[in-house]
């Protein structure tokens, strides 16, 4: 079986696990080739304040003319942080060029804890919900859940879940994992709607005491491996929560701070399939 080879559209932090420096180690221990298709690179992830931040998005086209000139294939397509609105179009052209029978996850990194990343306009937002549109699977928290539908933050925190769910898979078109998503005191995970089955189904793991950075990310890279992978979504997605769970426990028993990001690094070889 040939090895499934993945486009990852993410930015490049140079310090704080994060984006590529997650979705690099965990697809290639997944058995996939990862391509990485830089949309910034920064000093150090944005929570982080202050540090260099450099948009790369003159490049990003240039990377994918030439990807378009060798003729390269993918099995996956795997967006997540996008360093400008105008990087939208790009990431679209990707998708155009290189759909073919990929599968197309967006990860739509826009905010967390009812806010907005200060580097998201409204422009990208706009542009989120745009790109979102195009994927066969999205994995928002429910901050960003709130931005793709439109709605106050607080509205829809207070809603069902599996209403939220099935809202934003636009009457079945695509699957979604709301991440984040607790069926119980001390548990968290996902809430997945399959489109596939149309079935709407909770995966959960016990909840650790702390919060780290870099956590959507290595969630949504296993999921995206799994994917490609041919796991199903459910399974998919249970594999994720449960893996980011042992990187939280590890990091907590070493004390590094949120910041430093999840210490998954060690922990890799869980997730060997070949």
């Amino acid at each position: 079986m040939p090895t499934p080879r993945i486009a990852a559209v993410h930015d490049l932090s140079c310090y704080g696990r994060c984006s590529l420096t997650i979705a690099l180690p965990v697809l290639s221990a997944m058995g996939c080739q990862c391509c990485p298709l830089p949309t910034a690179l920064l000093s150090a992830h944005t929570g982080f304040t202050g540090g260099s931040f450099l948009d790369l998005t003159d490049e990003m086209t240039r990377i994918t003319e030439h990807w378009e000139q060798i003729g390269l294939r993918f099995d996956g397509i795997y967006s997540g942080f996008l360093g400008s609105a105008a990087q939208i179009d790009v990431v679209e052209r990707v998708i155009r060029r290189f759909r073919g029978s990929s599968m197309v996850i967006v990860d739509p990194v826009l905010g967390d804890h009812g806010k907005a990343y200060r580097t998201c306009t409204p422009e990208l937002c706009r542009g989120m919900r745009q790109l979102a549109e195009q994927a066969d699977v999205i994995t928002p928290n429910l901050t960003e859940a709130a931005i793709l539908l439109e709605r106050p933050y607080e509205e829809i925190q207070a809603c069902d879940a599996a209403a939220v769910v099935q809202k934003l898979s636009r009457d079945g078109r695509r699957s979604v994992v709301l991440t984040g998503y607790s069926a119980a005191e001390g548990q968290t995970g996902a809430l997945c709607f399959d489109r596939l089955s149309g079935q709407v189904q909770a995966v959960q793991t016990f909840r650790e005491p702390q919060d780290f950075s870099g956590t959507g990310d290595l969630f949504a890279s296993v999921l995206t491996g799994g994917l490609v992978g041919g796991i199903p979504l459910f399974q998919a997605a249970q594999a994720a929560a449960e893996f980011v769970r042992a990187c939280v426990s590890r990091t907590l028993r070493e004390g590094l701070t949120e910041t430093d990001g999840v210490d998954f690094e060690p922990l890799l070889g869980q997730l060997t399939t070949r």
